[in-house]
């Protein structure tokens, strides 16, 4: 377990929580994960390392509470969390090797159509100087194959698919479809047509997503070229 801090300015004042590192990143992204396995302090604080405990009136005035887990949940799904440079090393790595594990599933050499080995895969990362953040895989996938390409003759294996997506979700839809879309058509009653190119290796988790937002009322259907 690693401590930290998790800060949220409210009006004029911060309020700080000692709180467990991985937890306290995992509740913040949406993970299950139990208030009390992310709280490591009984106490909020207007400024922890000197010793300044913010008071119940502070408390009310800012959280409408004075509950310590109501407080904290707040804290830290809406404030920011002071994250150590080894939990940021460990998160790239760990980036890193899902992105090696993808290529090597999903890319080809493109004069033989082979599949890349993991290592050639990490050895064209360095080499390139290809940048891996902790954005999720999808967000990387294209800049990162850009900058391979520099060393490597690689390609990823894709399909283009239509979807037309029904109007109510257009707008929570967008967002998901930018990182594909090669072709976009507004309907006349409001729906969307877009032509999308997806990697395979990330067609099963797109379509999760994209049943969850439209709850199954977007239609698909695979371009053959």
């Amino acid at each position: 377990m690693t401590d930290t801090t998790a800060r949220l300015r409210v009006g004029k004042m911060d309020f700080e929580v000692m709180v467990d590192l991985d937890s306290a990143v995992k509740f913040k992204k949406g993970e299950l994960v139990d208030i009390s396995g992310v709280v490591r302090d009984n106490s909020i604080w207007t400024d922890l390392k000197k010793g300044f405990r913010a008071g119940n009136d502070d408390l009310e005035n800012a959280f409408n509470t004075t509950n310590l887990n109501e407080i904290v949940e707040r804290i830290v799904k809406k404030g920011e969390i002071e994250v150590t440079q080894e939990f940021r090393n460990e998160a790239v790595d760990k980036k890193r090797k899902q992105i090696v594990e993808f290529f090597s599933k999903n890319a080809v050499d493109v004069g033989t159509g082979r599949p890349f080995t993991s290592d050639i895969i990490e050895s064209a990362i360095k080499q390139s100087g290809a940048n891996i953040n902790h954005q999720p895989i999808e967000k990387q996938i294209q800049g990162v194959i850009e900058t391979l390409k520099k060393v490597i003759p690689i390609k990823i294996e894709t399909k283009k698919i239509l979807i037309k997506i029904p109007a109510e979700y257009t707008g929570r839809i967008y967002g998901l479809i930018q990182e594909y879309k090669e072709k976009e058509t507004w309907l006349s009653d409001g729906s969307l047509e877009v032509v999308l190119n997806i990697p395979v290796g990330l067609q099963s988790e797109f379509y999760d997503k994209l049943n969850g937002v439209t709850h199954g009322s977007a239609i698909t259907s695979e371009i053959k070229e």
